[in-house]
């Protein structure tokens, strides 16, 4: 995966409806760059569905974590790309302190949670994780 499947990716996570035409003017390629790139990245098993993103309040199954993540050496734009082409990947945030990176993970179910961290964790430059699932959330 190189940075325009890495940018389709993040367009498509944040309106998977949207078309390819409009894909296309927003990456600055052709529709048919675009419409070749969604069709290699399902039949590679990067994009394993599109789904319909509910309120909140209906995703009350659903497994949600924050996963802090240390990075071997100079490494961390590597890893932030790898961790960018995985769906289940919500947000990415860079920090302070002992760890470098953290990531918010959301899942459908436990078996995928547990798939989703075996893949993180065989990323290249990543030397460890800590991963807490978040088990309610209080609205202010």
């Amino acid at each position: 995966m190189d940075d325009l499947d890495h940018r389709l990716l993040g367009l498509l996570r944040a309106d998977a409806r949207d078309s390819a035409a409009s894909l296309a003017k927003k990456l600055k390629v052709s529709r048919g760059t675009v419409q070749n790139r969604v069709a290699r990245l399902q039949a590679t098993g990067v994009i394993q569905a599109f789904t319909v993103r509910t309120r909140a309040e209906l995703e009350d199954n659903r497994v949600r974590a924050i996963m802090t993540i240390a990075i071997e050496g100079e490494r961390s734009r590597a890893v932030t790309q790898a961790l960018r082409g995985l769906p289940e990947v919500a947000a990415i945030h860079t920090t302070n302190g002992r760890w470098d990176l953290v990531a918010e993970l959301d899942t459908a179910t436990l078996s995928e949670f547990s798939r989703t961290l075996d893949q993180i964790r065989t990323i290249d430059g990543i030397a460890a994780t800590e991963t807490s699932l978040l088990l309610a959330t209080q609205k202010l």
